[in-house]
C-alpha cells in the first residue's frame, strides 16, 4: 500500500517538474491522492489544514478543463 502511494506521489511529482506528461495517469494519481487526504480530513481534525501546494490546485484545475473541453 504504502509503495502505490509513493508511485501516485511520484507520477504527480514528476508531472509538476516537467519529467514526465501531465496525462490520464497523472490526473488519476492526484485524483487519488485527493480522495485520500479527505478521508484523513474526515478521521482526525488535525489534518483539516493540510493542502496542496499551489502547483497542484493548478494541475487540479487543468484537469477540470480538460474534462469540460
Amino acid at each position: 500500500m504504502i509503495g502505490m502511494d509513493l508511485n501516485h506521489c511520484q507520477i504527480v511529482e514528476k508531472s509538476l517538474a516537467g519529467k514526465r506528461a501531465v496525462d490520464e495517469k497523472t490526473l488519476a494519481s492526484l485524483e487519488i491522492l485527493t480522495e485520500r487526504l479527505e478521508r484523513l480530513r474526515k478521521l482526525d481534525k488535525s489534518f483539516a489544514n493540510i493542502e496542496f501546494s499551489s502547483a497542484v490546485e493548478r494541475l487540479k484545475g487543468r484537469k477540470n478543463k480538460v474534462a469540460v473541453g
